[in-house]
Formats: C-alpha cells, sequence, structure tokens
C-alpha cells in the first residue's frame, strides 16, 4: 500500500446496481468477488488502497451486529484494503425513503442514515476506515413530482439533509450528496447547487463529485435551461464550460468519483434514466480522465479528501469479471494521483 495521497480506492457497488433477478437483467457479483478483482489488480507495482461499500444487502446487512461488522473489516483488511466512503441505504426499497416525501418517509431517511452512521463508526473503531463520508442523495428517483413545486421540494429536501446532517455530524461523520441527473433536486448543477445552499451545512453535508455524472450536468440532460454547451461545440468551449460548473460546486465537494462517460443516458434494472460509466479506455468516452480530474482536486486535501475512487456503475458481468478491467482502471487512477496528487 502506497503512502501517496490521495489513497486509490475501488467501488464496491458495480456488483450490485442495475443487477437483479429481473427481466434482462444480471445476477449481482458478491462482494468477496468485488474485494478479490480489487485486491488483484496491479499496474507496474500500484495497488489499490480500498474500497467504498454500499451498506446494504447482498452486500452488507445495514442492521448487522457488531461481530459480523467486525468480521468485515478483517476480511478487508486481510486482503491489504482499507475502507473509506459509504452508500447510505436511503432509496424506497432498501431502508430509506424520499427526502421529498411525507413525515414517514423522512423517518425512514434519517433512520438509515443513523444506521450508517453506527456502521461507519464500528469500521473507524476497528482502523480499518480513517477516512471517507457517507454517500447521500434525495432518493425521490426522476424529477417530474419535484418540477411540480421546485422551490417547496428543494426545501423538504434541504431539512430532511439539515436534520441528517445533525445526526452524521453528532456521530463525527459527514455526508456528501452525489451529483446525478436521476436525482430530484440534484438532477443540474444549478440544482445541486441550490440544494446544497438551502442545506447550508458544509461542515457536515457536502457534495460527492462524479466525472460522468457531471459531465452529464454541462449538457443540461435533465435541465435543458442549465446546460452550458452546446450540442456541437469546441474542446475549448468545454473545458471554459467545464470550469464554469466546477467552480460553483468544487467549494463543497468532499468526496470524488473517477469515471468515464460516452454522453449517452441509459441504464439497466431500476436505474434506466440515468448516465451509464464506461471503461476508461472505452473508445467512446468523451471525458480526457486525467485532466477533468484536475478540475475537482484542486484544494482537495484542504476539503479534508484523502482518496478518490472509481466508479464503475453499470458494467456487463463479463467485463466487471475480467481482471484486466481492474488493471486498466487502476491504470488511470494511478495516472490521475501522480499528476494530480498531495502529499
Amino acid at each position: 500500500m502506497s503512502n501517496a495521497l490521495p489513497k486509490l480506492h475501488n467501488a464496491m457497488w458495480p456488483g450490485l446496481v442495475g443487477k437483479g433477478d429481473g427481466p434482462g437483467e444480471e445476477p449481482p457479483l458478491s462482494l468477496d468477488r468485488m474485494l478479490d478483482l480489487t485486491a488483484a489488480a496491479r499496474c507496474n507495482g500500484a495497488t489499490f488502497d480500498g474500497v467504498d461499500l454500499f451498506l446494504y444487502l447482498p452486500h452488507i446487512d445495514p442492521r448487522a451486529d457488531d461481530a459480523e461488522l467486525n468480521e468485515l473489516a478483517a476480511a478487508i483488511q486481510s486482503r491489504g484494503l482499507s475502507i473509506g466512503s459509504l452508500v447510505a441505504p436511503v432509496w424506497p426499497g432498501t431502508v430509506g425513503d424520499s427526502a421529498m416525501g411525507d413525515e414517514d418517509a423522512r423517518g425512514r431517511f434519517l433512520t438509515a442514515i443513523e444506521l450508517a452512521c453506527r456502521v461507519a463508526g464500528i469500521f473507524d473503531a476497528t482502523g480499518v476506515r480513517t477516512s471517507g463520508v457517507i454517500r447521500i442523495d434525495s432518493a425521490e428517483f426522476g424529477v417530474d413530482q419535484w418540477r411540480t413545486a421546485p422551490e417547496a421540494s428543494t426545501r423538504k429536501i434541504a431539512q430532511t439533509f439539515r436534520e441528517a446532517g445533525r445526526i452524521a455530524r453528532d456521530a463525527g461523520q459527514r455526508l456528501a450528496a452525489e451529483g446525478e441527473i436521476c436525482w430530484a433536486g440534484m438532477h443540474s448543477w444549478k440544482d445541486m447547487l441550490d440544494l446544497l445552499e438551502e442545506t447550508d451545512m458544509p461542515d457536515a453535508v457536502g457534495f460527492q463529485a462524479d466525472l460522468a455524472h457531471t459531465y452529464l450536468y454541462v449538457l443540461g440532460y435533465n435541465a435543458p435551461q442549465h446546460a452550458l454547451l452546446p450540442p456541437e461545440h469546441t474542446e475549448d468551449e468545454f473545458y471554459a464550460a467545464y470550469g464554469e460548473m466546477v467552480a460553483k460546486l468544487r467549494p463543497w465537494t468532499i468526496d470524488f468519483h473517477v469515471a468515464q462517460n460516452d454522453g449517452e443516458v441509459k441504464g439497466a434494472g431500476s436505474h434506466d434514466k440515468t448516465g451509464k460509466h464506461c471503461p476508461p479506455d472505452d473508445p467512446r468516452g468523451k471525458l480526457d480522465i486525467v485532466r477533468c480530474s484536475s478540475y475537482w482536486l484542486a484544494g482537495a486535501a484542504e476539503r479534508g479528501m484523502q482518496h478518490i475512487c472509481w466508479d464503475g456503475c453499470m458494467f456487463p458481468n463479463n467485463v466487471l469479471q475480467e481482471q484486466r478491467t481492474w488493471d486498466s482502471i487502476l491504470a488511470v487512477m494511478t495516472q490521475v494521483r501522480d499528476a494530480h496528487g498531495w502529499n
């Protein structure tokens, strides 16, 4: 494990997101399989330093007892890996429910935060987790309901986020809201910024930037009025627009996903209206991963960031199962760190 910062982490939820037993879905990959693929990845002697985890079944029971969670921590440490950021099970069908729902739904959302903070505390106490945030979103899939009353809906989400932020702060944790076009009130860079400012808890609730999803922000896919680029644009126009967006959201950014995107909106399973990640060497990929990462990572250490994470949701299982996939991902992660790391 390298002493260089940022540490390089791999997300475990690509084994779950878009997987299932429904029509056209592939079965999930177990947490053990994802951990083994991560631990085996190599690039010029480099390895992954850790993993980010999704706190829900079939990977992890968020209500697991202390002994079970300690056993999991030991299994991850035995592979030479640490634990970083955790994804709280805030969505309907897991533990939580919509952050802009009724009182009962919002209560379930906050229960998910309480459970995630408990798990984080147990991992922290073992020493396997020394950094990272708890990731959230509005848990309101799609923007139609939000659009019926945008300002009121954003205020309600912000109220829920403030209550969640107080729970996290009392537990010694921070929350990071993931910017993605499918989550109501977070579906454009402008609406995401409005939500963060309305929440107004920069010490406890920040932003989680993903290269793939924030690329779709620039295009204004779910909010054309907030597009910063025309459909046809030059490279210079792209980086001017990209820099404009990042300048607004970077001060809030406390968690970061390296990723690639082909500019299309698609998906699998319950994630059928969102951006789909691509392998880093996909010829259809639109992003210069290393250059785009530089925009988000400026000043990252001052915002308390100690690791970055690869996110590759909705890769086909045959791609996930190939060791060379993870070697190529590790390669681009090391390029990002070499170009923009800190000590």
